[in-house]
């Protein structure tokens, strides 16, 4: 019976996931490349993806675990991670990279078929509806035995995402997330502006995007899409003292004075020609704009940083800063994230799969991920190295971030709210709609969305 459901569900969420990828296909903890890549452990020294590329549907050997991501940039560190489980247990690890766009596809097809790879990542959008309708491998009683694994040492937040109704624990915490804002240092020499610092507030943000922002429209201040929520405007919301859902998931903050101001602070800076036109937005994403030398601020997750830092145009104009405060409130929060390493409930691996979770849900692994400098880790104590993989930007601003911290809004039905939000959010963007009305027709949906799951 719940197959059946799930099976009912994937179409509807196929077309939700098609209408999110046209609004922020950039989510927390990937990137969008187009080609799906396959590497394969080999128990000796990592190797660059492009040396080992393949379709994703390959199949493996008995002895070699299938592991689905999302994001190329991360793939040559896990790839180093991995190889060291693999010369630890004997167990090789296939890593399948399948962009976000048509990552949750792929996995819907997988649950539906029973060919869900072993191991993969999962995210605080979709992880009630896999563990709902069972798909996922229990990993409570393996975590309470393992000597290895100290779930204390996570972020509880992180750690209760993944615990389906508060008592079985789905998957591993593997990373948090950040916002920080990114800025182009010879705009804003240019400009005769000093750079951003902890003394900024949003005002201050605004008054710089109008300097910035040329009359010929060869350059603005920003970029922002109405789907840019946790790399954008959610952070303003819980500045400026709003919320997007209340604590027990049963009602919208959208009528909260707080929503409106940010969304109204958000939305002028495009009707007030600070950002490219909406269009150019709906069409670009921000690193592109940011890259391009379009724009001369962003607001960036820090699992985009290696996308950033390796670009050559980045690494010789631009520099990244803490978010600025607001000034009433005087809050610079930022809203974070974590992923999970998940395993199939019906892998035929499940011992091994639980293996390389909980190796890379240990002290060593997570260690070792921030060194690399692939993401920020979640296990305490670990994160120090991170920014000496990037030591040509202020990539500290990142964890100074860390001080005031706001779990990315989540309930059972994400995927549909917040693309709901994103939808309602161009008449605002575009003026079409006043920002009081648009906030009003997303409370009374969300919070017909929101009842639906009690």
């Amino acid at each position: 019976m719940k197959l059946k459901k799930l099976l009912a569900l994937t179409m509807a969420t196929i077309m939700v996931m098609s209408l999110s990828a046209c609004g922020n296909n950039k989510q927390s903890g990937g990137s969008t490349d187009t080609a799906s890549t396959v590497t394969e452990s080999s128990g000796e020294e990592a190797t660059p993806a492009a040396e080992g590329t393949a379709d994703a549907g390959a199949e493996v050997s008995g002895d070699t675990l299938t592991v689905a991501i999302w994001d190329t940039n991360q793939e040559p560190g896990l790839r180093k991670i991995m190889d060291d489980f693999t010369a630890k247990t004997g167990t090789k690890v296939e890593i399948q990279v399948t962009p976000w766009d048509q990552y949750w596809t792929m996995l819907e097809a997988g649950a539906t078929g029973g060919t869900l790879p072993d191991v993969f990542w999962m995210h605080s959008n979709e992880i009630a509806k896999y563990s709902e309708y069972e798909m996922l491998l229990d990993l409570t009683d393996r975590i309470a035995k393992s000597d290895v694994v100290d779930m204390s040492k996570f972020p509880e937040d992180i750690v209760n995402i993944y615990k389906w109704q508060g008592e079985k624990q789905y998957a591993m915490p593997k990373d948090i997330d950040t916002i920080a804002l990114w800025y182009n240092k010879t705009m804003f020499d240019e400009a005769g502006l000093a750079y951003p610092d902890d003394s900024w507030t949003w005002d201050d943000f605004k008054e710089a995007c109008k300097k910035l922002t040329k009359p010929d429209g060869s350059q603005y201040g920003y970029t922002l899409k109405p789907g840019n929520n946790q790399d954008g405007w959610y952070n303003m919301v819980y500045d400026m003292g709003g919320t997007v859902i209340s604590d027990d998931k049963k009602s919208s903050g959208f009528d909260q004075p707080g929503t409106i101001k940010a969304l109204d602070f958000a939305s002028g800076l495009v009707k007030e020609g600070l950002t490219p036109p909406y269009e150019t937005i709906a069409e670009n994403d921000a690193n592109a704009l940011f890259e391009a030398g379009k724009v001369a601020m962003i607001t960036q997750g820090s699992w985009m940083l290696a996308d950033l830092c390796n670009n050559d145009y980045v690494k010789a104009n631009c520099d990244v800063a803490v978010l600025p405060k607001d000034a009433a409130t005087g809050r610079r929060a930022s809203i974070y994230n974590g992923l999970g390493w998940a395993a199939a409930a019906n892998t035929d691996k499940p011992d091994q799969a639980w293996s390389l979770i909980e190796y890379m849900g240990s002290q060593e692994a997570q260690q070792k991920q921030s060194d690399l400098g692939i993401v920020i880790s979640a296990y305490e104590g670990t994160v120090s190295n991170w920014t000496k993989a990037y030591p040509d930007f202020n990539t500290q601003a990142y964890l100074d971030m860390m001080g005031d911290l706001v779990i990315r809004p989540y309930s059972k039905t994400t995927v549909t709210w917040e693309n709901m939000i994103s939808e309602k959010l161009v008449d605002a963007w575009t003026g079409k709609k006043s920002v009081e009305d648009v906030c009003k027709d997303i409370t009374t949906e969300m919070n017909a969305t929101l009842a639906e799951e009690q």
